[in-house]
């Protein structure tokens, strides 16, 4: 694996090359909303491209990625696989490597594995929806696989320091090294002082949905925009009672909307920083049917 601080894709796929396949991996994967968004996507962009998804647990991708054939385009990654596809990649985008897990492979013609993470870039893109486009300060609720991908969003924004709160802090470790590496000053604060948290600029929880914390914020920390990367069942109980305390609230819907939108830049042009034919059309048809 190498990694490049530009476009690891180097030359753009040719879009009439014969490969048309594409599918989201992950376990579990049936509720996964990435076909209705990728499929919407491509009928705008009047391409007759597939996009399924595949039950595929740890330790499995390397199977399934030497069994593909030439008709196979590109693959979206959720968990457990984010970290397998890291290590499978030829090359990584700067992004990815930071936040050390892939959740796109575009496979290319040459027979390269290229690796990128837009779950960053969906972070930072739905917080601009909300408002959000710079930070000094940051709170980070939860320390798992996103909660990797929260901190390099949050330091693409500019910030100088983040807040962890999490149950347990030897689950922080990762993150706690991650901020660091990234120029961050971190601090590990066990989740029930949320009770008594001050202000920040912008706080995202990337705690599961379903979960119920138990736990209120402070009137100061609500205060800061909540970004909850989860979007069912929602609202989340942290969500809501955000939106009690007056706060306002963005769901996890933006965030997996907008990644996915650069997933298709990515599968379309090679390249997550290139716009798309129609870009606002086509993010409109994703919103629809999210």
């Amino acid at each position: 694996m190498s990694t490049s601080s530009t476009d690891a894709a180097g030359q753009p796929p040719r879009l009439d090359d014969g490969r048309r396949r594409l599918a989201v991996l992950g376990s579990p994967i049936a509720h996964s909303k990435s076909p209705g968004l990728h499929r919407a996507a491509y009928e705008r962009l009047g391409l007759d491209w597939s996009y399924d998804r595949v039950e595929i647990g740890e330790g499995g991708l390397a199977a399934f990625l030497d069994g593909l054939g030439p008709d196979w385009r590109g693959l979206s990654l959720t968990m457990p696989l984010k970290p397998e596809a890291l290590a499978l990649a030829d090359d990584v985008e700067r992004l990815a490597a930071r936040a050390g897990a892939v959740n796109t492979l575009l496979l290319a013609p040459d027979g390269r594995r290229l690796g990128f993470n837009t779950d960053i870039g969906g972070i930072v893109r739905a917080l601009g929806d909300l408002g959000v486009r710079s930070i000094r300060h940051g709170v980070l609720i939860g320390g798992g696989a996103t909660a990797a991908s929260a901190l390099v969003a949050m330091a693409e924004l500019g910030a100088a320091s983040v807040d962890v709160y999490v149950r347990d802090a030897g689950r922080a470790a990762s993150v706690v090294d991650l901020g660091h590496a990234l120029g961050l000053v971190i601090e590990v604060r066990q989740l029930a002082r949320i009770v008594e948290a001050g202000g920040a600029d912008l706080v995202i929880s990337t705690v599961p949905g379903g979960t119920d914390l138990g736990l209120r914020p402070s009137d100061e920390l609500a205060a800061a925009p909540l970004l909850d990367v989860a979007y069912a069942p929602w609202p989340t109980a942290l969500a809501a009672a955000w939106t009690e305390q007056g706060g306002t609230v963005a769901h996890g819907l933006g965030m997996l909307v907008h990644q996915a939108l650069l997933q298709v830049r990515i599968f379309l042009t090679g390249d997550p920083l290139a716009e798309l034919p129609d870009e606002e059309g086509v993010l409109d048809v994703m919103r629809r049917v999210a």
